[in-house]
């Protein structure tokens, strides 16, 4: 059975928090097991997180999910644009799927809101490219 690891940011919690139950639910839907939940401060952390658990042998792709909402500069294009070079780079380093459903950057939290599908989306990424790969 497949195995997920799945990173949560904190920040945003009301976006947040409601894309890791959607993430949870698709891992359900798909017959997947999420073996391991990291919360974290925000986007900009989860690198780390996801990278400890692409190392693990029992996890076999981790869902990072997260959002990043517009402010008064241009911080969330910094934050999503480094976040999502370092996630791609966990996963070409440690040959282990590890999927963006991060919503953002450029969007109200209105529209984060409204994207809460991120997180079924990141897992079901991870699933279509663990069995891809296998």
């Amino acid at each position: 059975m497949t195995r997920l690891g799945l990173v949560v940011a904190q920040y945003n919690g009301s976006v947040t928090e409601r894309m890791a139950t959607a993430a949870r639910d698709a891992a359900g839907e798909r017959g997947v097991t999420i073996g391991e939940t990291l919360p974290v401060p925000g986007v900009y952390d989860a690198p780390l997180a996801a990278d400890r658990l692409a190392r693990r042998s029992d996890i076999d792709a981790v869902a990072v999910v997260g959002a990043v909402v517009t402010g008064d500069t241009d911080h969330d294009q910094v934050i999503a644009d480094a976040t999502a070079s370092a996630l791609t780079e966990i996963s070409l380093d440690r040959d282990v799927p590890v999927t963006f459903g991060v919503s953002g950057p450029g969007q109200s939290g209105a529209e984060a809101r409204e994207r809460i599908d991120k997180g079924a989306e990141a897992v079901n990424a991870a699933v279509d490219l663990v069995e891809t790969l296998q």
